[in-house]
């Protein structure tokens, strides 16, 4: 992970600690992100991102609310539960929605839920914000109304709200609500094999 002009490495184990430092200590702090560049020194196997990494504060905060009433709901909620089965399990499991530790802030149309956001409390007080919207209301600014609830909710809770996204939508709906791009996150998996030092 880079944030700003600094950058951190975590690892599963001590093993997997010391290929990794091995291998990128003389690295640029953006090569540390570059998975094309981290391929070329490690046994990487898979790749999760880059993400961007976007944060607020409350003076940054452009709350949204398009006149409408957004509600509060469990995330075990029948609405919220057919939501998340209509996304389907990758856009589920990219948007976080089920780890949420806050109330799900969620608008209906009629009596289906279209759109949701919480987020999940991280130590130094993160909260980490999650959002997800049915594919057929896409662009329709839904996203950005029901994560302006989360944010507030997670302001008034005395939390600092952060934003990853890898996609561009989400990153439009950050920016639209204020947030501010300060980082980079790139996960691997590492394999056994070796692999040529020389590159």
């Amino acid at each position: 992970m880079r944030i700003g002009d600094d950058a951190i490495i975590t690892a599963p184990s001590v093993r997997a600690a010391g290929i990794v430092d091995t291998a990128v200590r003389k690295m640029a702090h953006e090569e540390l992100v570059d998975a094309a560049r981290l391929r070329a020194v490690l046994p990487v196997l898979d790749v999760l991102g880059p993400a961007s990494l976007f944060y607020i504060d409350r003076d940054g905060f452009r709350p949204a609310h398009e006149g409408t009433a957004v509600e509060q709901l469990r995330i075990g909620d029948g609405g919220l539960a057919a939501l998340l089965a209509l996304a389907g399990e990758e856009e589920v499991g990219e948007s976080g929605l089920e780890d949420i530790s806050s109330p799900a802030f969620c608008l209906r149309r009629g009596d289906e839920v279209v759109a949701a956001a919480g987020y999940r409390s991280w130590p130094r007080s993160v909260a980490h914000l999650s959002v997800l919207v049915t594919p057929h209301f896409r662009g329709n600014h839904l996203a950005r109304v029901v994560a302006s609830a989360a944010v507030a909710h997670a302001f008034d809770a005395g939390l600092l709200p952060q934003w990853r996204a890898r996609v561009y939508p989400s990153r439009r709906v950050a920016v639209a609500l204020g947030f501010q791009e300060l980082g980079v996150q790139l996960s691997v998996r590492l394999g056994d094999a070796p692999v040529d030092r020389g590159c």
